[in-house]
């Protein structure tokens, strides 16, 4: 967050009278270009996952924006997830993890938290969830148990590869000699990888996200996003889905089927992907959430990424407990078990019905 200062000697301007608003499609131009130029904001930000969440989930959708006269300050979009399974609440932003406030002065961060909690209150929400990068709102309530895992990118593949350790080195050249190869490229990758990533989400007992969602986002930004896959003997075993946020080339999600694991194509997977951020010049790769010390936190820590501290703030309309609509919550233990059971073109239909309310 960060607030604009006069020049020296500038006249001082009387304060123009900060408001905060809905805005809808007729504003989505002054949006993006306030998202553009604020230090902080993430791709997330970005007006057209509106777009996304209601075409692919037919998500209820409220954009606010602080303005200060005609000016947007700041933004904060909110998706309202409503079933009669996980309950009623707004998240900024679902399915991702980033989103929450985005402003350019304490008045109107605090502006925005004042009217979400209006709106929450009006639609009788039990709670609204802030993903943040840092302590913004910190007079709310907040988790701390996930970080993100970030890695520095040298200028070359050839530090690069020095970089990562023999170890790593020689895996990657285990999953290079197994017979494994590589592609990347845009849409025509899709069905390959969600082959695999569908899979792999029901061997975790996690309901998976419909192919049209990888499909939409490749439509809404197809020069920020790219798909890689690893194929045995043409069949591909693993796939990943990465998204451009200026610098950074993050990889919100990944997978490889177990039975090829051995043969350490998700090495070969990784590797595929780090060498060519490297190769475009992104000068930062972002591994996604994790929690501290768990499997898939030794995992990146391997490649060298280091961890940034994530903070999900909480509106909770009664007060009470964090909400935990995840797998580290004892109640789901069972329906992870059973759902990992199903056949696969089971899980695959009945996936895209569930995961719709789950952020």
């Amino acid at each position: 967050m960060t607030a604009g200062t006069a020049p020296a000697g500038a006249a001082a301007r009387p304060a123009e009278a900060l408001t905060v608003r809905a805005v809808g499609e007729g504003e989505r131009a002054a949006w993006n270009a306030f998202v553009a130029a604020t230090p902080g904001a993430s791709i997330y930000h970005r007006y057209e996952w509106r777009d996304v969440v209601r075409d692919v989930f037919q998500r209820d959708t409220t954009y606010l924006a602080a303005c200060a006269g005609e000016r947007i300050v700041g933004v904060l979009p909110l998706v309202r997830l409503k079933s009669p399974f996980f309950g009623d609440f707004l998240v900024s932003l679902p399915y991702f993890n980033y989103g929450g406030v985005l402003a350019t002065s304490a008045e109107a961060l605090d502006a925005l938290l004042a009217e979400a909690g209006n709106v929450g209150r009006r639609l009788g929400v039990s709670h609204i969830e802030l993903r943040h990068r840092a302590n913004l709102a910190s007079a709310l309530p907040a988790r701390t148990d996930k970080v993100t895992m970030l890695l520095g990118l040298p200028a070359t593949v050839e530090e690069f590869s020095k970089s990562i350790g023999w170890k790593v080195r020689g895996q990657v050249k285990q999953g290079q000699k197994s017979g494994a190869t590589g592609a990347s490229g845009g849409a025509e990758l899709l069905p390959d990888f969600y082959a695999v990533f569908a899979e792999n989400m029901r061997d975790l007992g996690t309901p998976v996200y419909p192919r049209r969602f990888f499909e939409r986002i490749v439509a809404a930004f197809p020069a920020e996003t790219r798909v890689f896959v690893v194929r045995q003997g043409g069949v591909p075993v693993a796939g990943a889905f990465v998204i451009a946020d200026g610098p950074t080339l993050e990889i919100p999600w990944a997978s490889s089927l177990r039975r090829a694991n051995s043969s350490n194509v998700n090495m070969l997977l990784y590797w595929n992907v780090l060498e060519w951020a490297v190769q475009q010049g992104f000068r930062t790769f972002d591994f996604g959430r994790c929690t501290v010390d768990s499997g898939t936190y030794v995992f990146k820590k391997k490649w060298g990424a280091a961890p940034e501290q994530l903070y999900w703030h909480y509106w909770l309309r009664d007060g009470g407990e964090l909400p935990r609509l995840n797998h580290s919550n004892p109640k789901f233990e069972a329906a992870v078990a059973l759902w990992q059971k199903l056949p696969l073109a089971v899980a695959n239909r009945l996936g895209p019905l569930l995961i719709r309310n789950l952020p």
